[in-house]
């Protein structure tokens, strides 16, 4: 059995200056970082799909890499969450017991290292694939998404600096994995029911 260990000793004092200085602030600021932790991924979702739709018109094989995409990002998500039940990092609103402006997960939904982020980051690679102004956009949602997460106390610092990490070192290999050759899926593809899916 793994003990839950603590992030304090590592960024314990970064983590408190930001959830004091996120309570000192405006609430229509806080609002809006809260409602971005909180709901920003749906953006990535978004992002997505836009993608897929443009990829439409232009080939079958872009097409194909639009759609591997949310694949990515599952696994990203899944190696992630790996990390985090090998790892039993307690809360930082736990450990540090600090007021923030998101209430305070339960003690075994453990902090280290940050899915939000880690999904984030893995958006971002994937979608980089994609269109490359997507890619730009979903990085700097990604950014928005991993500082939010400290703003609103749920985690570290490092928890979602890791998470970046991680998720985009794991969307890498998986988009290498899986769109060697994109032009052969997308004529297997073609010949079956799921056609629609690859041409407009």
């Amino acid at each position: 059995m793994i003990l839950a260990l603590s992030g304090s000793s590592i960024d314990g004092s970064l983590y408190t200056n930001v959830v004091d200085l996120a309570r000192r602030s405006p609430g229509w600021l806080d609002g809006t970082v809260s409602a971005w932790s909180a709901y920003g991924l749906a953006v990535f979702a978004v992002l997505m799909l836009v993608g897929w739709w443009r990829a439409r018109r232009v080939s079958a094989a872009a097409a194909v890499t639009a759609l591997a995409a949310p694949v990515v990002v599952v696994a990203a998500y899944a190696v992630n969450s790996l990390v985090k039940l090998a790892v039993h990092e307690v809360r930082p609103c736990r450990t540090l017991h600090t007021v923030t402006l998101e209430a305070c997960p339960a003690r075994t939904d453990w902090s280290f290292p940050s899915n939000h982020a880690a999904i984030a980051a893995a958006s971002a690679v994937a979608l980089f694939a994609v269109s490359r102004r997507l890619g730009v956009v979903a990085c700097v949602a990604a950014l928005a998404m991993a500082l939010s997460r400290v703003w609103v106390g749920a985690h570290y610092p490092h928890d979602v600096l890791v998470g970046i990490v991680t998720g985009a070192l794991v969307a890498l290999v998986a988009t290498k994995v899986l769109l060697r050759r994109p032009e052969g899926l997308a004529r297997r593809i073609t010949g079956t029911r799921l056609r629609p899916l690859l041409v407009s």
